[in-house]
């Protein structure tokens, strides 16, 4: 009998010795490291406004959409968010990396689940944020996300101008499928919100919070030719560059006074930027739909002190959370409005990005409006870097983020 206890002690003792020896290194383990969003998609609810711009949601259907990371890290969780919608169930979802169109990296592929169940459902405009997954996701990647709907859902949350192509399936869940089958394509994303992964403390995230040239209108779909994705491809790949999250919250007719293509930026600002895991740094290009808005419809028109006023409460907003703050100056757009008009909005414009440039009240300035004007009418894009007379295109974008100054993103400055 006292063998035997002798014996249960010894054991105990051990497994307790190895339990206090490994949890420690458990700890360790995740002690320094915390979650930064990858990549985010600002939403809009189903109806933006004007007829047209609505979708009728889905009914048993798969649909695999497609994003590209920016820093990399050994887990991954995904958001969902049902913003300006009815509830959504999702019967599966799973996770993988992407391959090319809808195919995935078979060995990559990872089950979701929601509080420990492979299913959830998400109320009426709330967020559901997966369980962590342990997936290495590399920096620059692309990431199959994967949901099953298996009822009729109604008017899906959504972004409208993804630039990227998402898939839906026939009818059936073909979650696990290495090539989802495609019934449908759309150049959209729906209810997916954003991709974290776990990385060391020291990583922060950059949000661009801006309108259609954030968005990236005018560059090529498929490709990732936004100015926020090529400013993440100068961040990860320039030597003795500090890693870190560049997300996306540009929204495509967004403006700060007026709601049209979705929620006007003030009102979004909470959702878009301060809730991002991780952010750190957030860059503004907003206030060119105000002013061209403006002058089409006397209705929609607003002072430039207006557009000022705005500019400052983000700024304020912004360092009540202890973040640094980036003015970028308006992008030239002469051609789109008729000619007795522009004379005014080109003022503007101008009027606007002389506060940005001297009021210091920005952290700092990134010119944009430098980037992209032509040398001999300052008032338009440059030939070669316009897609169109208010987009740039992919060599515009590029200018644009070559002209960011990476210094202002160095480890210690706004963690």
């Amino acid at each position: 009998m006292l063998r035997r206890l002798s014996v249960m002690m010894v054991t105990t003792a051990a497994f307790a010795i190895c339990a206090s020896a490994s949890q420690p290194a458990a700890a360790d383990n995740n002690h320094d490291k915390h979650w930064v969003a990858t990549w985010s998609a600002a939403l809009h609810a189903p109806g933006l406004g004007p007829p047209g711009f609505t979708n009728g949601g889905f009914d048993n259907r798969t649909l695999r959409q497609i994003v590209h990371t920016s820093v990399g890290g050994d887990k991954v969780r995904i958001r969902f968010s049902t913003f300006g919608a009815g509830e959504l169930l999702i019967g599966a979802a799973r996770v993988a990396l992407g391959d090319s169109g809808a195919a995935i990296v078979p060995d990559s592929d990872r089950p979701l689940t929601f509080g420990g169940l492979t299913t959830i459902r998400v109320p009426a405009g709330a967020i559901a944020v997966s369980d962590p997954v342990g997936l290495a996701i590399p920096a620059l990647s692309d990431l199959a996300v994967s949901m099953f709907v298996p009822g009729l859902t109604g008017p899906a949350t959504w972004h409208f101008v993804a630039q990227q192509t998402s898939y839906v399936s026939p009818a059936g869940d073909f979650t696990t499928a290495i090539d989802t089958p495609a019934e449908s394509t759309r150049s959209a994303w729906f209810w997916l919100a954003g991709v974290d992964v776990l990385v060391p403390k020291q990583t922060g995230a950059i949000v661009a919070f801006g309108d259609s040239v954030t968005d990236g209108v005018g560059s090529t779909p498929n490709t990732n030719n936004r100015w926020p994705d090529h400013l993440a491809r100068r961040v990860m790949t320039g030597p003795g560059n500090h890693m870190m999250g560049i997300v996306n919250a540009g929204l495509t007719g967004n403006r700060l006074l007026r709601d049209i293509l979705g929620t006007n930026g003030p009102a979004r600002f909470d959702r878009d930027v301060l809730t991002q895991p991780g952010v750190t740094h957030l860059i503004v290009l907003l206030g060119n739909n105000d002013i061209i808005r403006g002058q089409l419809n006397p209705a929609d028109a607003v002072t430039t002190e207006q557009i000022i006023q705005e500019h400052q409460m983000l700024i304020e907003r912004a360092h009540l959370r202890g973040l640094k703050i980036y003015g970028a100056t308006l992008t030239p757009f002469k051609g789109v409005l008729p000619e007795t008009l522009f004379p005014a909005a080109e003022a503007q414009r101008q009027a606007v990005n002389s506060w940005i440039r001297t009021s210091g009240a920005y952290d700092a300035v990134i010119d944009f409006d430098l980037a992209v004007r032509a040398e001999n009418d300052p008032a338009q894009l440059k030939g070669l870097l316009r897609a169109d007379l208010l987009h740039p295109n992919n060599d515009g974008y590029a200018a644009m983020a070559n002209s960011i100054d990476l210094d202002l993103f160095k480890k210690g400055d706004g963690h």
